[in-house]
């Protein structure tokens, strides 16, 4: 098989990247080693940016978000069983974010891709991805039994930080740069209403907590907990409790209890993957970079990667200058480096370290009455949250 650009992976950034290449009239076939009912269900990120809405908007794949996803203007820090407002249009000019699941993003992608007649594979695994250094790139993969091979002009690995497309850089022609976290998150979904209509972001001297959500009917909430936690040692009530107690205040407000639908235990770390193009391999989403999940930029970060590709392979087509496809990676890490940052010091900001000293508890204290005291402070933190330009 033939085609213009290979993508390996069918998660939000291949589906998306997919979409815009058929807006452009670039032939690509999608791989996907999963079946479309595991890419169609499993649990990812929930959290839009406005570039990313933007873009869904703009590719033509935004008519569902716009009628079920839930548009906020804010979120919610609390410290010391106080809480404090981001008000996120009035210190960005207007952007706010969406809450739309990642599976809800997939399948929009998904029934357009399928629409248009473009080919999807599921259940069809990468095993290599050669000749990334000539001009006749091809990816080798099994489906229904055989091997096959999909030779094209560019591959995109959008494979995750598992996948095989990495595999491709020689010895020396990368650099990794990571950090991992003494610390995880246990999330759940519960079929309960969820008991603020904006996400909750709290810092408790018994660790970190979130209450966000899938839908009106739907909650979606985390904690901290020890890395390498066993879910199973966490029953329903005891995970209650404890989102109880850590997201507790002064007022009147009370946490909505229901029933847990789903348990699970994400470890927590940073990783760039250095430079995110090998010859005619260029890597998308996860498989060059992993944040942590505080600061809500995994998914916008890919969609970032993905519109910065078809942008350039775009402006190649048009005016034969390969100059912005050269610039790919370098282009990407700005905005890459910029998340990474934001969701260190959110993680820092929020979490509670397990060997931190009673001078750090007072300096992560001191920054959260810095950020709510300060509206340059604020802003801040609320230009990160929304999104950071996509080029």
């Amino acid at each position: 098989m033939r085609t213009t650009v290979g993508i390996v992976g069918a998660g939000p950034a291949g589906l998306l990247l997919a979409r815009l290449l058929d807006n452009e009239g670039v032939d690509s076939v999608v791989l996907e080693s999963r079946d479309r009912a595991y890419v169609e269900q499993r649990q990812r990120a929930g959290i839009l940016e406005q570039g990313t809405v933007d873009v869904l908007r703009d590719a033509g794949a935004g008519d569902r978000m716009d009628r079920e996803g839930l548009r906020h203007d804010g979120i919610e820090l609390r410290f010391g069983r106080r809480r404090h407002r981001i008000d996120l249009p009035a210190l960005t000019g207007g952007r706010s974010v969406t809450v739309y699941a990642q599976t809800e993003v997939c399948k929009d992608l998904i029934a357009l891709r399928l629409e248009g007649g473009g080919p999807l594979l599921f259940g069809a695994r990468a095993l290599a991805v050669e000749g990334a250094e000539t001009d006749r790139p091809r990816v080798r993969y099994l489906h229904e039994g055989r091997e096959e091979l999909l030779e094209c002009d560019y591959v995109v690995g959008c494979d995750g930080f598992r996948g095989v497309s990495r595999e491709v850089f020689p010895p020396g022609a990368g650099r990794v740069f990571e950090r991992t976290y003494p610390f995880a998150w246990l999330g759940i979904l519960a079929d309960v209403p969820p008991s603020h209509d904006e996400l909750v972001y709290a810092r408790h001297d018994r660790g970190f907590a979130l209450l966000s959500m899938r839908s009106p009917t739907v909650s979606r909430l985390y904690l901290q907990v020890p890395g390498g936690t066993d879910v199973r040692a966490w029953s329903d009530g005891r995970i209650w409790d404890e989102l109880e107690r850590r997201l507790e205040t002064d007022d009147d407000w009370r946490l909505r209890r229901g029933p847990v639908t789903a348990k699970s235990v994400t470890p927590m770390r940073s990783h760039v993957h250095e430079p995110m193009r090998h010859g005619r391999l260029f890597l998308a989403g996860d498989a060059a970079h992993i944040v942590p999940p505080t600061g809500a930029k995994g998914l916008n970060l890919a969609v970032g990667d993905v519109v910065t590709f078809a942008r350039a392979l775009a402006h190649l087509r048009g005016t034969g200058s390969a100059e912005r496809l050269d610039a790919y990676s370098a282009t990407c890490l700005r905005r890459v480096w910029q998340a990474e940052r934001f969701s260190y010091e959110m993680t820092a900001l929020l979490h509670r370290d397990p060997g931190a000293t009673p001078f750090e508890d007072r300096i992560q204290l001191a920054r959260l009455e810095r950020i709510t005291g300060s509206r340059p402070a604020e802003q801040d933190l609320a230009e990160g949250y929304a999104g950071f330009p996509l080029e």
